[in-house]
């Protein structure tokens, strides 16, 4: 199979089958599992950010998974707040750890799911191998209940965030331990025009 081409599977999560976008790099380097925006807000899987990120981690050598949360396009379930989307990835995780054995980790997520992925980095045994966060939602979600991180993290931030407000975002977390912020300047949440410049700096933060 072309490692560009995505593999469509349903994988069992616990609220029902959750729908995955796998792609198989030959001699992977590690495995990538990336959270979508907020399901209530039009969010999936196919966002561009999330289509961004999986390709930054795509070409530099990883098998990349990307799904849907519960109640979202073919996966079984109903939005549960962010608990039930936190239970869902973590099942992603484990398959993914199951599928891709002895893979390192790389934890991605945008916007609501950027708070999804850093909640399931903490329920990790170990914390992973890169974990980055675009435009976490650290206001509508209890990001703060998650700090400090156990392990490294990277904030991609907007300066022009109309979604996720960059000053709660810089406040909460620039100078926390680990966590190296990157920010975009003149940039709106979804990174218009400026998706090729987060693809860059997303490569830059897995080498």
């Amino acid at each position: 199979m072309n490692r560009n081409t995505e593999e469509k599977l349903l994988v069992d999560g616990p609220a029902g089958a959750l729908e995955v976008l796998v792609t198989r790099a030959e001699g992977a380097r590690a495995v990538a599992v990336i959270c979508h925006p907020h399901p209530l807000h039009g969010g999936t899987m196919q966002n561009k950010v999330v289509s961004t990120l999986m390709r930054a981690a795509r070409d530099l050598g990883a098998s990349t998974v990307r799904f849907n949360f519960r109640g979202v396009g073919q996966s079984a379930g109903v939005h549960a707040g962010g608990v039930g989307e936190v239970d869902d990835c973590t099942a992603i995780i484990d398959w993914a750890s199951r599928e891709f054995a002895g893979l390192p980790l790389w934890l991605m997520g945008f916007s609501f799911g950027g708070y999804v992925a850093a909640a399931a980095a903490r329920a990790q045994h170990s914390w992973p191998q890169a974990l980055v966060l675009v435009a976490p939602s650290v206001e509508r979600m209890p990001f703060a209940d998650l700090l400090p991180l156990p392990g490294p993290a990277t904030v991609m931030m907007g300066e022009a965030d109309e979604v996720v407000a960059p000053e709660a975002v810089f406040e909460l977390l620039e100078g926390q331990p680990g966590v190296t912020m990157v920010r975009f300047a003149e940039t709106s949440h979804f990174f218009h025009g400026k998706l090729v410049e987060l693809k860059a700096a997303t490569e830059e933060a897995l080498v």
